[in-house]
């Protein structure tokens, strides 16, 4: 079974690092056919692989994945910088037939105009405070640590998975008041282009919503949320999470089984 749609948003997912749920985001896109996908940042974490970091045969599987959907799928990809691969900043923008990899892209869709961008450029430290920002991911790989550490208790207990990070994001009024900011920013932007819309990530805060006449979309992330936005071919837009997904599409592959299994999955 596969889900056929026009396009495909996914942001975030960090591959390098070993907080990447890459095997999930693998299922999901061998389990989509799409005419355009768009890879909106941080898709690989040039940060830790500096660092050192994490990568695995899984991680090299998603670049697998993506050509395949270039060469045999004739899927169009758009790759946006994020500031965890700002490396790329240097050579933009780049086109390789199918490939394009850019700052940002006006995606016009059957319900109009799109801005797509990852949304950076909005965050003033990472903008502006560039040693700030890479302490900043320090204490947020920390804390993903410490929630990994916890959540096995959880499961010893027969409880289910608990985000330690995004309960703080929901709950401290400076956490809440930046994504605030950062939503209605992107919203001012998107209006200053002519578009009815915008797609970004970089918060890690999936969401489908109005701000005022603007239609605010955030795929999220594949570190924790594991969601992804998809434009049906109606041009109606749907932000799918990976354990509704899981549901009408099962993993029967064994060897994805085999590295699916024991991983928390959440929303």
């Amino acid at each position: 079974m596969k889900l056929h749609v026009r396009t495909v948003i996914i942001s975030d997912v960090h591959l390098g690092t070993s907080e990447s749920k890459v095997n999930e985001v693998n299922h999901f896109l061998r389990s989509v056919r799409c005419e355009k996908l768009i890879l909106n940042g941080d898709i690989i974490d040039g940060w830790q692989l500096r660092r050192g970091g994490q990568w695995t045969k899984a991680h090299t599987r998603f670049v697998r994945i993506v050509l395949k959907k270039l060469e045999k799928r004739d899927t169009q990809v758009i790759y946006l910088r994020g500031n965890h691969d700002d490396i790329l900043a240097t050579f933009l923008p780049l086109d390789f037939e199918n490939l394009s990899v850019v700052e940002d892209h006006v995606h016009e869709g059957p319900r109009g105009r799109y801005l797509v961008l990852h949304g950076d450029i909005f965050d003033s430290v990472t903008k502006n405070f560039v040693f700030l920002a890479h302490l900043g991911d320090w204490g947020y790989r920390a804390l993903l640590q410490l929630n990994r550490a916890y959540n096995v208790w959880r499961t010893w207990r027969g409880k289910e998975y608990w985000s330690l990070s995004k309960a703080i994001k929901a709950r401290v009024k400076e956490a809440v008041s930046h994504i605030s900011n950062f939503e209605e920013h992107i919203a001012v932007l998107a209006r200053k282009r002519n578009c009815v819309g915008v797609m970004c990530g970089h918060i890690h805060t999936a969401a489908d919503k109005m701000i005022g006449d603007v239609h605010y979309l955030n795929s999220g992330d594949w570190v924790e949320s594991l969601t992804a936005v998809v434009e049906h071919h109606d041009g109606r837009f749907e932000l799918i999470g990976f354990n509704d997904f899981l549901r009408q599409y099962p993993m029967v592959d064994d060897v994805a089984v085999a590295e699916f299994a024991g991983e928390p999955v959440g929303v």
